[in-house]
């Protein structure tokens, strides 16, 4: 648990800091990191998280719904977000705020999105070796996606606090607020919910992360080649993230 609240809090430290290394405006790399990031999710999604809480659900039928209800939450989320969490970068400020403002509604809807991605991390059982080291694989493979998501999330959204706030020191410490958001929801499934891998409410939680990881990889795949043009980068890119996924699948 600790492990993971340090990766996923470090993963949007170090991308903010990334804003100085590479300029929004040229940033050729995030696109490439959006492309690999969303083929992993969505593939991680459809072999891990979906069958994972299928199977663990004392009522499958009603993942189903939390499944859309996740997918739709995001697409409500997404209309305050202004589409950071994949990548979106909005630095004009005419109409999404004036300079100096604070985008408080950006930054809630990111802490929600966060907070809820932490919150499947659950540490699995000790008893039962078998089942527990299956989860514990799952564990570290959705972990290891949500990180890489945070990257370019973190990156777009330290870029958007920059060119509202216009200073970097006021920015980053906003963002540190969004890197507390997944470290947030560990410690809440992990110690006050005490939540088990069937019990319902992590069933609800992972259902409706599953739709947002949906909704989310899904949408960077299909921005990732507007107009259906092929690009080679991109496409080894979203091929890589594909096969790191299958591959982890075998360890």
């Amino acid at each position: 648990m600790v492990l993971a609240i340090l990766v996923l809090f470090f993963a949007v430290v170090v991308s903010g800091l990334l804003v100085k290394v590479f300029p929004p405006a040229k940033s050729l790399w995030l696109k490439l990191a959006l492309a690999f990031s969303g083929a992993y999710l969505f593939t991680i999604t459809i072999i891990h998280l979906l069958p994972d809480v299928l199977q663990n659900s004392p009522n499958p039928q009603a993942v189903g719904y939390w499944v859309l209800a996740g997918f739709f939450l995001q697409l409500v989320l997404e209309l305050f977000s202004q589409g950071v969490e994949h990548g979106h970068i909005h630095t004009h400020t005419h109409e999404h705020g004036r300079i100096g403002s604070m985008p408080f509604l950006l930054l809630g809807s990111l802490l929600v999105h966060s907070f809820l991605e932490g919150s499947i991390l659950v540490q699995p059982a000790s008893q039962h070796l078998g089942h527990a080291h299956q989860q514990q694989s799952s564990f570290y493979l959705v972990l290891l996606g949500v990180a890489l998501h945070h990257i370019p999330a973190g990156f777009a959204l330290m870029s958007v606090l920059l060119s509202r706030l216009e200073n970097f020191r006021k920015a980053f410490l906003w963002l540190l607020l969004f890197a507390l958001g997944s470290p947030l929801g560990i410690l809440v499934s992990n110690l006050l919910l005490n939540e088990a891998p069937n019990g319902a409410v992590y069933t609800a939680l992972t259902g409706l992360v599953a739709g947002n990881f949906l909704h989310i990889s899904t949408t960077i795949l299909f921005e990732t080649s507007p107009e259906h043009h092929v690009n080679r980068n991109k496409l080894v890119a979203t091929l890589l993230g594909l096969l790191l996924a299958l591959g982890s699948n075998l360890l």
